[in-house]
């Protein structure tokens, strides 16, 4: 029951001393982790001991049995609580302190106390009207979306000359097309054109964690928009906010489709012809809400699609305004060889061209580096410093020749531009390039055909050479498949299956849950006859590739030899094998 003091004295030596009648005075303490505490005693000579004890209540009841002339001398103390506010409030302050942290981390994203609670307020950021404009003169290889758009910059400038013969201006404009093709340009080119405010958003501006905020960002814009009419309203990407409402698992009350609903209300809740008008742009207009392209709304829908090759060649006089060009540097030839390139694709192009030549401290780009920033663009980067084995080296030679064969020889594809054996950083060993003679618009069951007899010709070099295949036709492989497939089952180009969709769509099929349960469109005999006649379809391809192969043997061996002695070859020199073979 007790422990010995700091002084070396106890609850034993205390009873020797109450019982010789030494002690004076006893002063009991009560510690807070309840029952122990501490007991002071003084004694006939005015010394005070102090000693531990284990449980204060059974030593009380003990001194007041034995000693009661000291029980009624002895004080008993309270627990001392005078430190309890600190262990109470401690955690309480910790909690105001965490709170208004964050309260000033809200205030400072938004700009101050005075914003603290500005969620609502809109970001779409307004075009400084002093600053450098775009112009119709910035946008090329888009002259019948200009043409269109035109009619916009018309009303802008002069919108009495529309409301004077009670014509209504569209709404809204939607510009659709691939990433890259110039819709958020020729939007602030429109502004440009017609001087007034432009005030520019991304779709995903408008939704946020709180309910309610999306939809009060909405009201903001149109009625800061409607203070600085006319003006336009560009909202990019708009598919984060407008997709089709109620699809997808869950419930369908959630903050982007209030943001959507309020944002319906506002386009087609302003008076007419009040000089607001909305550009949108969006890559994905196949999963935007119907409600918002009815009239009234995005009134017209603007194709801004990829250029062809006077629309490339006019994008690249562009973008080569201020980059000094060599003599060798031919823009007409590179957008023949960049075929599929969109404006941003082409810009990137110029610029690593331009990069290229300032590292080589020439103040000019010539065709070389135009060459290597194409291959490193739309290939990847050679890699000259790999080492590979000549093993390996002479199967890609041979690989790379059997594709250059067919490109050449196959009246539908186009002559070959580049053959190189150097590895690429896609993981590529080697790659073949063509050079189209124009772009096409749609494709032939032919020229479809041609490509699969092409993709297959590596494969095809490798058996009749080595005798052995490698994994370095896989990436062909695929290729064919998924067209042969395409061919039959989209394109309705099977004898067998006659002119009938049977693709089931599942790689378009963005909502979440709209997919499962859903049955494929066709039984398991129609999924026989479909892998029959893709089979078949790669089969035929492969023996007539064969075939062109075998008939050119010599080109095949002196192609390869050549690749392995340079590398990589040029139109020319790739042509030149052919002398005296053709008829």
């Amino acid at each position: 029951m007790m422990n010995s003091s700091e002084d070396n004295y106890n609850y034993a030596q205390f009873r020797q001393d109450a019982k010789a009648g030494q002690v004076v005075g006893i002063t009991m303490k009560q510690n807070k982790e309840v029952p122990t505490g501490t007991m002071t005693v003084e004694l006939k000579n005015e010394v005070y001991k102090n000693c531990n004890i284990t449980d204060v209540d059974a030593a009380v009841k003990e001194i007041e049995n034995k000693y009661p002339n000291l029980y009624k001398k002895m004080v008993v103390k309270p627990i001392d609580r005078s430190g309890d506010w600190i262990t109470t409030l401690l955690p309480n302050l910790l909690m105001v302190g965490i709170l208004v942290f964050f309260l000033i981390m809200m205030m400072k994203q938004n700009g101050g106390g005075g914003k603290m609670m500005d969620f609502g307020k809109s970001r779409a950021k307004m075009a400084n009207p002093d600053g450098p404009k775009v112009t119709f003169d910035d946008v090329a290889g888009l002259t019948e979306e200009k043409e269109e758009l035109e009619e916009v910059v018309d009303f802008l400038k002069d919108p009495k000359k529309f409301i004077g013969i009670g014509a209504r201006i569209p709404k809204g404009v939607l510009l659709v097309g691939p990433p890259g093709t110039g819709k958020t340009l020729i939007a602030k080119a429109v502004a440009g054109e017609a001087n007034v405010p432009f005030f520019s958003i991304s779709g995903s501006d408008f939704v946020e964690m709180f309910v309610g905020v999306g939809a009060a960002r909405v009201r903001d814009l149109f009625g800061e928009a409607k203070k600085n009419a006319p003006c336009i309203i560009f909202i990019d990407e708009i598919d984060a906010v407008a997709r089709r409402r109620g699809s997808g698992l869950g419930g369908g009350h959630d903050e982007r489709e209030q943001t959507l609903n309020q944002m319906l209300v506002e386009m087609d809740g302003f008076g007419v012809n009040e000089g607001i008008i909305v550009i949108a742009a969006t890559n994905r207009v196949d999963i935007l809400d119907p409600a918002i392209l009815r009239p009234g709304r995005f009134d017209r829908k603007v194709g801004v699609g990829r250029p062809d090759v006077k629309g490339r060649e006019d994008i690249l006089k562009i973008h080569a305004k201020k980059k000094p060009l060599g003599d060798d540097v031919d823009l007409h030839e590179i957008a023949r060889t960049t075929a599929g390139f969109v404006g941003a694709d082409l810009e990137n192009l110029m610029n690593e061209a331009a990069i290229q030549a300032a590292k080589n401290n020439r103040g000019y780009i010539v065709k070389e580096d135009i060459d290597k920033s194409f291959i490193k663009v739309g290939i990847g980067t050679e890699k000259k410093s790999r080492v590979v084995p000549e093993s390996e080296r002479r199967i890609t030679a041979y690989h790379e020749a059997g594709h250059a064969i067919l490109f050449h020889v196959l009246p539908d594809m186009g002559p070959v531009y580049t053959v190189s054996i150097i590895p690429t950083g896609v993981g590529a060993a080697g790659y073949t390039m063509p050079l189209p003679e124009n772009d096409n618009i749609f494709n032939t069951k032919n020229k479809m055909l041609h490509n699969i007899m092409v993709s297959l010709g590596g494969r095809i070099a490798e058996e009749l050479i080595f005798e052995d295949i490698t994994t370095g036709a896989s990436q062909d492989i695929k290729q064919v498949t998924q067209l042969a497939r395409s061919m039959v089952t989209e394109y309705g180009m099977s004898d067998r299956l006659g002119l009938i969709n049977y693709d089931s769509g599942e790689g378009d099929e963005v909502f979440l849950g709209k997919e499962i349960g859903q049955p494929r469109p066709y039984g398991e005999r129609v999924a026989t006859i479909i892998d029959e006649e893709v089979k078949d379809i790669v089969d035929d391809c492969y023996k007539k590739a064969r075939a062109i192969i075998e008939e050119h043997m010599e080109v095949l061996h002196s192609c390869a030899k050549l690749l392995l002695e340079k590398e990589r070859i040029n139109q020319s020199e790739f042509e030149t094998l052919f002398e005296g073979t053709e008829a």
